[in-house]
């Protein structure tokens, strides 16, 4: 089955240019990326998607910097090339240095092997450690 192509702006719906429109406004952008071209395929999702993105991603306790180095260290836990890229990208645009990139990959790859190898061992929770 071949893979069906993106919602282009001039293509969309009313509801998706609206969606569109919304994202290239957030994000200072002249048009949106891939993802949401895709998610266009389903109006419901990507409006969906869209509002909680935008509503996690805005700023808050966390400044946007560490939201997007969460975000890449989770996109390269699951493996999403698509995610690792795009994400990678919003960080140096909010200023991750190349020294904070290595980083956050020793970090993310220490976490996933210690993660196993606890999980590996099913070894209990310390008590000091249970809220």
């Amino acid at each position: 089955m071949t893979t069906p192509p993106p919602v282009e702006y001039k293509d969309a719906s009313p509801q998706v240019r609206a969606v569109y429109d919304d994202i290239k406004a957030s994000r200072n952008v002249p048009d949106v990326n891939n993802f949401w071209k895709y998610l266009a395929r389903d109006p419901a999702t990507l409006k969906r998607t869209w509002e909680s993105v935008k509503q996690i991603m805005a700023p808050g306790a966390l400044d946007p910097l560490t939201k997007e180095m969460i975000y890449l260290a989770v996109s390269v836990t699951n493996g999403c090339a698509y995610c690792i890229a795009s994400h990678t990208a919003a960080a140096r645009k909010a200023g991750m240095s190349e020294a904070m990139f290595g980083e956050v990959m020793a970090v993310t790859g220490m976490a996933n092997e210690t993660n196993r190898l606890a999980n590996g061992y099913r070894v209990p929770i310390d008590p000091a450690f249970e809220t």
